[in-house]
Parts: structure tokens; C-alpha cells; sequence
């Protein structure tokens, strides 16, 4: 089955994007379902969000879908009618962007994966649909004052290192799949703890409790629409707001403030800076973070190396690119090797 996609220049996208006024809203969402042919709902799906011209990039796999979008903010209401015409996402959740110029998203993806969240489960028995409780950031917040309570950030290392809740246990991991065996050894560490997981929107949650649940663990809670709700719960209710500096999303943007925090560190410099940035070099195209100084210091780049890359002709980078290693090649997230004093690398 042919399926549908964009064939415009992402180039001329981009700058059509940038020179609209057309207000825009970016949100995400996701729902675990039971989906029997993948391409058939893929191809269907395109259709329906292409009426609200909407962009963004959309997973969809025998477990269910999980997108990131962006649409016209008068669309909005249409986006929600249309979605109601599938079943399983009737009602389904919209995460609303915090920090958001309605810039995340010049374009609709929607690709088919095995899972929407890849986590190297082979057990067939597992179900991921019986999850945990969920918890809302009032009982967040009650919750976390318990000295009971072991917090677990089930995200990867470059989201966690912007931002995260007060005391909350990072894993130094790149994939939800590394995290699995560590969060754990956790739980049986702690067996009588009362453990709550969050990430950016729930989705990686609803799995990582459904799959410590069916192995037995109990006492296990997930904060409800993840740090996107949880902010949006802490500004409308006035509540303590107990995450600290930005969250991470996978979009233009790269990052919503949450709060005035700072924890994170310029990878080039050291100086205090949470901004993540893709090196400009895209044989490389390493995600790091990078200070305004930085940035002009290497043109946008990780490294010297990549730096001086950039300076070659098209036709000479075209021909080092064959055989050139970069901190990027083997498609890292923020495995930055190129840190103070070794931009060489």
C-alpha cells in the first residue's frame, strides 16, 4: 500500500512557515490501542489530519499512536471533531505546549514503527493497557512530601539534564530500553517505597508501570499527562510547582520553561546555559548544548573539527563526509565528546 507524504522541500516549508501569520497551537498526544492494520489507519489518519492542516511528526504501530502537531489555532475545535471520528481516540488528551510560537512543526510525518515507544520487551503476556494509577500534581505534590516516596524521571540523559522534579532519580540513560533493568534494580531496592514515575507526556509512563505491574511490583503511581500537565495543573490551580528549569520536547523548539532554573551547563564553556542545539555540520548534527558565545566562537558547531568542516567547499565535504568520523556519525543523542579544553575531537 502506497502511503501519502509531503514531497515539498523541507527548505521552502520552513520559510513559508516562518513568513505566516497564522497563528498556530503545538500539542501532543498519544493513546495505547489495539490497531490490526497499521497502513490502512495510517493512510486514513493522514487524510483526516491533513483537513485541519496540521503538521508534526506521528508514530503509529500495532500498540497505538503518539504525535507530536501543530495546528492553525482557529483549527482547532475541527482537530478535535476529527479526531473523534476514530473510536480509541475519542476525547483523547491534548498535551498544550507551555512555551510555545506555534514554530515546532513545518510539515505532517506519520511513520510506522514496530512500537511507539521501543523498549525491548519480548513477553508476549505483557499487556501494556493495565497500567498504574495515575496521579494528578496536587496529589503529586502530597505525595512527594512523604519521605515514602522515590521519584523516577523516565526519560533519557539530555532531557533530565535541563530540567527535572526536586529529587528526583535521573537515570543516565539514551533509551527508554537502557532504563528498564536500572529503574529496576531500583524497585527491588526500595520494596516498600510508594514510586512514582513521570516523563514529558505520560506515554513512556503508562508503559514502564504496566510493565513493572505485570512483573509484580506494586505501589506504583505515574504523574497523570506527564510534566506538560503537571505545569499546566501548577499555573491554573497556584499551586508549588516542584519541577526545576526546562522540559525537553522533540520539536523545533527543543525545550518549554517550566521554571527560572538554570541547571544545566554550556558542553563548549561550562557556563550556565540550558539551550539545546543540533551541530550545524550535518554529517554530524550531535544535539548539545551550546551558549550564545559558543555558538558564535564555532559557527554552530560541536567541535573544532566540525567547525573547519564547515569551511570546506560543498564539493570537498561532500568528499571527506565518506570516511570523516564526527561526534554525531553513529547517531548519539547528547553523548557530547567534544566538552572543555578537547574540541579537537
Amino acid at each position: 500500500m502506497a502511503l501519502l507524504h509531503n514531497r515539498v522541500d523541507k527548505k521552502i516549508l520552513k520559510k513559508e512557515l516562518e513568513n505566516t501569520d497564522i497563528q498556530r497551537t503545538t500539542l501532543s498526544f498519544y493513546k495505547y490501542a489495539r490497531i490490526g492494520n497499521v497502513d490502512l489507519f495510517r493512510n486514513h489518519f493522514y487524510l483526516l489530519l491533513s483537513r485541519a492542516n496540521t503538521f508534526g511528526r506521528i508514530y503509529v504501530a500495532h500498540e497505538g499512536i503518539n504525535g507530536q502537531i501543530s495546528v492553525p489555532s482557529a483549527n482547532m475545535d475541527l482537530l478535535r471533531k476529527l479526531m473523534n471520528e476514530i473510536t480509541f481516540l475519542k476525547d483523547c488528551r491534548f498535551n498544550i505546549a507551555i512555551d510555545d510560537d506555534g514554530k515546532s512543526f513545518y510539515k505532517l510525518i506519520i511513520k510506522i514503527r514496530k512500537k511507539i515507544v521501543a523498549d525491548g520487551i519480548v513477553d508476549e503476556s505483557f499487556d501494556v493497557i493495565n497500567n498504574a494509577p495515575h496521579i494528578s500534581a496536587p496529589e503529586y505534590n502530597a505525595l512527594t512530601e512523604q519521605d515514602n516516596a522515590v521519584v523516577i524521571d523516565m526519560r533519557n540523559h539530555y532531557e533530565s539534564e535541563i530540567g527535572h522534579f526536586e529529587a528526583a532519580v535521573c537515570p543516565d540513560v539514551e533509551t527508554f530500553r537502557e532504563s528498564l533493568p536500572i529503574v529496576e534494580d531500583i524497585l527491588i531496592n526500595n520494596p516498600d517505597k510508594d514510586i512514582i514515575m513521570y516523563c514529558t507526556g505520560g506515554i513512556r509512563c503508562e508503559k514502564a508501570t504496566a510493565y513493572f505491574k505485570h512483573k509484580g511490583y506494586n505501589n506504583l503511581y505515574q504523574l497523570d499527562g506527564g510534566i506538560i500537565e503537571y505545569a499546566r495543573q501548577v499555573n491554573q490551580l497556584g499551586i508549588e510547582n516542584k519541577f526545576i528549569g526546562k522540559n525537553f520536547v522533540f520539536d523545533e523548539r527543543l525545550g518549554e520553561r517550566i521554571s527560572n532554573d538554570v541547571i544545566a551547563k554550556c558542553h563548549q564553556c561550562g557556563t550556565s546555559c540550558d539551550a539545546h542545539t543540533n551541530c550545524t555540520n550535518d554529517a554530524c548534527h550531535i544535539l548539545f548544548i551550546q551558549c550564545h558565545q559558543c555558538e558564535e566562537k564555532y559557527g554552530g558547531c560541536c567541535s573544532n573539527k566540525c567547525h573547519a568542516f564547515m569551511k570546506l567547499t560543498e564539493e570537498d565535504r561532500r568528499a571527506h563526509r565518506k570516511t570523516a568520523v564526527f561526534n554525531g556519525t553513529k547517531f548519539g543523542k547528547g553523548r557530547y565528546k567534544a566538552s572543555r579544553g578537547d574540541l579537537e575531537v
